[in-house]
């Protein structure tokens, strides 16, 4: 098989098109390509709007092809799938896992398939209880502490725009595409060059995953939160556990710690517990919603509106003269801005859209970065402080309820409190208060967001538009610190497997699952 790369398509001509294109980069008549395929699929609108394809296919006599064509972009097909470890005899106690975000369930597939089915303890709800329990905070402004945007089957994952790009490449991410797309995600994340999945298809994705882990023998404990750690001779012995009817000590040999970002009270017992742990840089900031129409024209000019081109997105970053990065963060194209706190008396801002992405606005995380010498002392949990403190005075600013503050962004640069919106209508619930964010927000951060945005606008026009609107705050875009673990996958107590993006390790639903599958190698390999 070989694979062509850079055949181009305008939104106007259809796929079909696809096999005279490929025939032509190998120079052979078009009746001699056969079983073409789709591998990826990207939009590039640099210099008028294209789709630009990478497709699989076969010829015959395909070494001759190659040596023929003389085309770079024209290569054998070598691709070796992701095979999971043999299975594995499975020992007396079965291996724990803290977490049924994207790391713990592909952690739990992974051991589960190789004959380690776990026990899978998440202090949130499956899926469909999570859904209506999310629903009542963004309505009323009434929030479980245990079951909301952050905490719950799917991790934060679960209700944002679900994307699966990622800055880094592995064996791994085929397999995890597929598993999603055998569970009942769109095969469009197949070859999408940026796919998502959207927050509907991952509300069917999730039952249909917590269903084979059942079929392979997993014990999935939902509404089970990690209290407490007993360690004998430096290794671990047990866990505490708190449930709903009562609390238990659940012995345990083998722990994935797949927390979340978000876990901060289980950071607080497993540093008291001795689990070393290092603070790490993050950023915070605000989101920023525009009209999805104005980006779309930003970006496809003439041919924005054009039926067969997906609602645009935007990466942006720039480098301020002071050292600090200011960068766009998981944009949501046709989404809306969520309450995302997982605290009382803290607001919390996020992203999410369906996989439509039909919505009328865009917005997208606008954040600056920090680092640990911004944090009030220089302890590990020194970054929570941080973002707690954040989140306290955007709470105390929208006067309770989890309303938060905003503001339009020309009353933002000219430092003036807004009285109401303009043309962008904000989608946060459960509301927004109008002020001005300067009153709210560390003046570093309003400084470094002030000197960005003019700068980001001339990248894309319309990106500092007056009525563009700045909803505080977001701060979890990344955990705060990281739980260090060595060569072998575990934490200085061992028995603890640090995973994903809670631990420091990831940054995204690819990143973190990877992560799953990788720690699950590490037990395997342990138990063979």
């Amino acid at each position: 098989m070989l694979q062509v790369e850079n055949l181009k398509l305008t939104p106007d001509e259809e796929e079909s098109l696809l096999r005279a294109r490929a025939a032509a980069a190998l120079r052979v008549p078009e009746r001699e390509v056969q079983r073409l395929e789709v591998f990826r699929r990207a939009v590039d609108a640099r210099d008028g709007v294209r789709f630009v394809y990478t497709v699989r296919l076969s010829v015959p006599n395909e070494e001759r092809v190659l040596s023929r064509c003389k085309n770079k972009k024209v290569s054998p097909v070598r691709d070796t799938p992701y095979q999971l470890p043999a299975p594995v005899t499975p020992p007396d106690m079965p291996p724990v896992i803290v977490g049924a975000g994207p790391a713990g369930l592909f952690c739990a597939l992974a051991l589960a398939r190789c004959g380690l089915p776990p026990i899978l303890l998440e202090r949130g709800w499956g899926t469909e209880r999570r859904k209506e329990d999310v629903e009542r905070f963004w309505s009323t402004g009434c929030l479980d502490g245990d079951s909301n945007v952050q905490f719950g089957e799917g991790g934060a994952g679960a209700f944002s725009d679900g994307k699966l790009n990622t800055g880094t490449r592995g064996p791994s991410h085929r397999f995890i595409l597929e598993t999603f797309v055998r569970h009942g995600a769109p095969e469009s994340i197949l070859s999408d060059a940026k796919p998502h999945i959207g927050t509907d298809y991952l509300h069917r994705v999730l039952p249909s995953m917590r269903r084979e882990l059942l079929e392979l023998g997993c014990d999935i404990r939902f509404g089970h939160r990690l209290a407490g750690i007993e360690q004998r001779d430096g290794r671990l012995a047990a866990l505490r556990v708190e449930s709903g009817d009562g609390a238990y000590r659940l012995p345990a040999e083998a722990v994935v710690l797949a927390l979340g970002n978000s876990a901060r009270d289980t950071f607080e017992m497993l540093r008291a517990a001795g689990v070393v742990m290092e603070p790490k840089p993050l950023a915070v900031g605000v989101r920023i919603e525009h009209r999805q129409a104005d980006i779309d024209f930003a970006q496809y000019k003439a041919l924005a509106g054009h039926p067969r081109l997906p609602a645009s997105s935007y990466k942006l970053s720039c480098h301020l003269g002071n050292g600090r990065g200011v960068f766009s963060f998981c944009v949501c194209p046709g989404g809306t801005v969520v309450a995302a706190a997982s605290e009382q008396g803290r607001v919390v801002t996020n992203g999410m859209s369906r996989y439509a992405r039909d919505g009328e606005n865009c917005n997208g995380g606008l954040l600056v970065s920090v680092t640990p010498a911004d944090f009030p002392d220089g302890g590990p949990l020194a970054g929570i402080a941080f973002q707690r403190g954040l989140e306290d005075a955007a709470y105390a600013a929208g006067g309770g309820g989890f309303i938060a503050p905003a503001q339009r962004v020309e009353d933002f640069l000219l430092r003036r409190p807004s009285t109401g919106p303009g043309v962008v209508r904000p989608t946060y619930r459960p509301g927004v208060r109008w002020m001005n964010l300067w009153d709210v927000l560390p003046g570093f951060l309003c400084e470094a967001l002030a000197e960005a945005l003019p700068v980001l606008d001339r990248k894309v026009h319309g990106y500092a538009a007056p009525d563009a609107v700045l909803t505080a705050v977001e701060t979890r875009s990344s955990c705060p610190l990281r739980i260090v673990r060595g060569e072998d996958g575990q934490a200085s107590l061992k028995g603890l497997w640090p995973c994903g993006e809670g631990a420091g390790y990831a940054g995204g639903i690819m990143s973190a699952a990877a992560d799953g599958l990788k720690t699950a190698r590490h037990i395997i390999q342990r138990s063979s």
